[in-house]
């Protein structure tokens, strides 16, 4: 029997020369991670053209084992102490006016990294005294003074992805929790930092748990969403039980508009630091 194609399975682009192989060159030299390659992500040609890269700090291997994410579970390398100068060193070679950060999670380390974050936005600025920064941050395990580390740093936005609707967090999350994560955003937005968060379609969720979801960010304080369609990263992780169109995801982006959103990215390839520069 013939495979059947669903129409509204997004397209991805293949990279290509240029800045993508400047971009690619520049995280092999420095020893960095990204988490464009580690997630598999599908913009990785678009943003790597462009000279952008979401730099994933604290390792390649995750302490959880979430079942839509295809990064590395186990148990991982300690911290860096250099990786902090080399993300700074090589956002200065690249030129770049806005950078994304991220990490693992690493609830192995008492402060789930939060020194090493704190580090790392700071050698960042001390590089690049111009730039801006937006860094997408694990949950801490809730524990407000580890955030604080990263709040004292001040990046310009910081962001935590809810990730997908209450009822699917469970079997989609592995440690994290939809309650707790809302209270992550809410300190932060309460701290006077943007606070941004994204989700992802796709896993047996309606439209009125989606539209819940949007209240729920917007009552803690949350003005930045990003919607896209997951996207099987491999075999082993959760299949994809629509595709949504790209009349449904402009339809989410007026909703969430009209809701009383700052800013919103809806669409099948958007990631949370999809056009992040325009966030700022």
């Amino acid at each position: 029997m013939k495979r059947q194609i669903d129409p509204n399975k997004p397209k991805i682009k293949l990279p290509v020369g240029g800045k993508y192989i400047e971009t690619k060159e520049t995280v092999l030299k420095y020893g960095l991670h990204t988490i464009c390659q580690s997630g598999n992500c599908p913009n990785l040609a678009e943003c790597w053209q462009a000279g952008t890269a979401t730099f994933m700090i604290l390792g390649d291997i995750c302490t959880r084992s979430c079942k839509f994410c295809s990064v590395a579970t186990g148990k991982p390398l300690p911290p860096d102490h250099d990786e902090p100068i080399r993300v700074a060193e090589s956002i200065k070679k690249m030129k770049l006016r806005h950078c994304v950060v991220t990490s693992v999670d690493r609830d192995d380390l008492p402060d789930g990294g939060a020194e090493h974050w704190n580090r790392t936005i700071n050698a960042i600025k001390q590089l690049n005294p111009s730039i801006t920064i937006e860094v997408l941050i694990p949950d801490f395990l809730g524990k407000y003074e580890l955030i604080d580390r990263v709040i004292d740093a001040k990046p310009n936005i910081i962001s935590h992805n809810l990730e997908t609707i209450e009822r699917l967090t469970p079997a989609v999350r592995s440690v994290a929790k939809y309650r707790r994560s809302l209270n992550v955003l809410e300190y932060i937005a309460k701290k006077g930092i943007t606070a941004k968060s994204g989700i992802m379609l796709g896993l047996g969720e309606t439209i009125n748990e989606i539209e819940q979801t949007m209240d729920d960010l917007l009552h803690v304080g949350c003005k930045i969403i990003t919607i896209g369609q997951y996207l099987q990263p491999t075999k082993e992780n959760l299949p994809v039980l629509k595709f949504y169109s790209n009349e449904e995801f402009k339809q989410l982006e007026t909703m969430a508009k009209l809701k009383g959103f700052d800013f919103v990215e809806s669409g099948a390839l958007v990631r949370s630091s999809y056009h992040a520069e325009k966030h700022v």
